[in-house]
């Protein structure tokens, strides 16, 4: 299957410091790729894997459950440990709900977790409807490029893969089920207007983990994709800075 130009995964060996950086539901590397290569620049080792199902078709996503997208996250997490001294997870929507199982399951070997907007649950009306749905119906109208800055792509499917869609919500209730293990030091950034995630997912993650060293930060300028957005370099800036305090 042929990969969508700009979707490829992308990587930068550095230092002893991994990070592992990881993109959202029906994303691709390319919306967080610009994170990866400022924190690169750090001279750190920085992973950022194309999901299994991202950045080809919706239909071959379709194919695909949360195991599948959990397993690449993990294997190339244990890449870095094998080869770094710390490891640090950051992510975009699904890609922090990634990094928080990982969390859940590595969190003894995480040095910190910075999140984008991550996603544990969803308040669409149709989502009671979804388990049936998508026995008979492939796809909805997408919800990419959720960004208030012009001219910008995150190479994301124009269509929700309702299969898929119904994997990401079993993730979800098992992040929540286990989110008490997370007591890993946690940066999570929210979007005042965010169309895709509401903002009880943040309410929820730090009311719920058991982490003593919390920071929220509130970008008053991006959508969901904020990553890509006006106020990318404030989640550059004060990821760096939260990995250099840990660090130190």
């Amino acid at each position: 299957m042929a990969i969508v130009p700009g979707a490829e995964p992308w990587s930068s060996d550095g230092d002893s410091v991994g990070i592992l950086v990881l993109h959202g539901f029906t994303g691709s590397p390319k919306s967080v790729r610009p994170w990866g290569e400022a924190l690169s620049a750090e001279g750190w080792t920085v992973r950022v894997p194309r999901l299994p199902g991202h950045g080809t078709t919706w239909q071959e996503m379709n194919r695909t459950t949360w195991q599948d997208w959990y397993a690449e996250a993990e294997r190339n997490l244990r890449e870095l440990q094998d080869r770094c001294a710390h490891v640090f997870v950051m992510g975009l929507s699904m890609g922090g709900s990634l990094a928080l199982r990982l969390a859940e399951q590595h969190g003894a070997s995480i040095t910190g977790l910075a999140l984008v907007n991550p996603a544990v649950h969803s308040e669409r009306p149709d989502r009671f409807l979804l388990p049936v749905m998508q026995m008979f119906i492939p796809s909805f109208p997408g919800i990419s490029n959720d960004i208030a800055k012009p001219g910008q792509d995150e190479g994301a499917y124009d269509k929700i893969p309702l299969k898929a869609a119904h994997s990401l919500s079993s993730l979800w209730r098992l992040v929540k089920d286990d989110i008490a293990k997370v007591d890993t030091p946690l940066l999570l950034f929210r979007s005042a207007q965010d169309h895709v995630v509401e903002p009880s997912n943040a309410e929820y993650i730090l009311s719920h983990v058991s982490s003593t060293d919390i920071e929220e930060v509130v970008l008053a300028d991006s959508f969901h994709v904020a990553t890509l957005d006006h106020d990318a370099e404030v989640i550059h800036r004060d990821s760096i800075a939260f990995a250099r305090r840990l660090l130190a």
